[in-house]
């Protein structure tokens, strides 16, 4: 995979944010691949798509591309509020691309978070533009990422590392799992995610439920959050994230 943008595409460009974006689109679509189905390439959508900037032909996973100068950061700036909220709980929101460049334009790191990452707590409404701006009222929004368990930040290409494609599609599929569940069901797997991220390899019971307090705060209708915790940490072992060694202990798998 070679890292470098080609240049010579961009020099007629003027705006350095225009030029930046057909440099990356270039780039994902000529050294990139399917996370899904390790197919390639993929397919650029037709220009001003409201939905996403690639597809795989094979598997018809949909990618957006975001591209970032420097270091990954943890507050991604998007656009409108109401459309990703309404793109978050839609059966066709994309999955998104986060890219990092170098001052010699060529990538750093380049990761997917799959689409079933995506919870409305994670989206942070912008303040609205004053009226005297073009676009008075309108609201955008950030991507907070440190919402995001560490399972679902997928990186093909890390600290100009470039990762085994096997790697990259048996970490992207082992969460397509959860597609199937609910919002709600989702939510609760990838906030016990969440949880597990923050003990170390091995840990109890008793140190999750050191959460309990913050989720019920999430969740204040629900009066069994033990309950539901136990329950998250049984379907996480029968999915392979996490194993029972004994009596309330587990380990984390990698």
């Amino acid at each position: 995979m070679n890292l470098h943008f080609n240049q010579s595409l961009a020099t007629n460009y003027k705006s350095e944010p225009q030029r930046i974006r057909v440099l990356s689109e270039n780039w994902v679509a000529n050294h990139s691949y399917c996370p899904n189905c390790s197919a390639e390439p993929l397919t650029e959508f037709a220009n001003n798509q409201p939905v996403a900037d690639f597809y795989c032909s094979n598997c018809n996973e949909q990618y957006e591309l975001k591209s970032k100068k420097a270091k990954l950061s943890n507050i991604i700036n998007d656009g409108a509020y109401d459309t990703m909220i309404e793109r978050i709980n839609s059966d066709n929101n994309p999955s998104f691309f986060f890219l990092t460049y170098s001052q010699a334009l060529s990538v750093n790191n380049f990761l997917i978070i799959p689409k079933q990452f995506f919870k409305p707590d994670m989206i942070i409404k912008r303040k609205p533009l004053s009226a005297t701006a073009k676009r008075a009222g309108w609201v955008g929004c950030n991507i907070d990422l440190r919402k995001v368990p560490e399972s679902g930040k997928v990186f093909l290409v890390k600290n100009q590392q470039v990762i085994p494609r096997d790697n990259v599609t048996e970490q992207f599929q082992k969460t397509l799992f959860l597609r199937t569940q609910s919002i709600v069901s989702r939510g609760w797997t990838l906030d016990v995610l969440q949880c597990i991220d923050k003990l170390e390899a091995n840990f109890s019971l008793n140190q999750v439920y050191v959460f309990a307090d913050l989720l019920k705060l999430k969740y204040p209708n629900n009066n069994h959050i033990k309950d539901k915790i136990r329950q998250q940490l049984q379907l996480l072992r029968d999915k392979g994230f996490i194993e029972f060694i004994s009596r309330g202990h587990y380990r984390k798998l990698s």
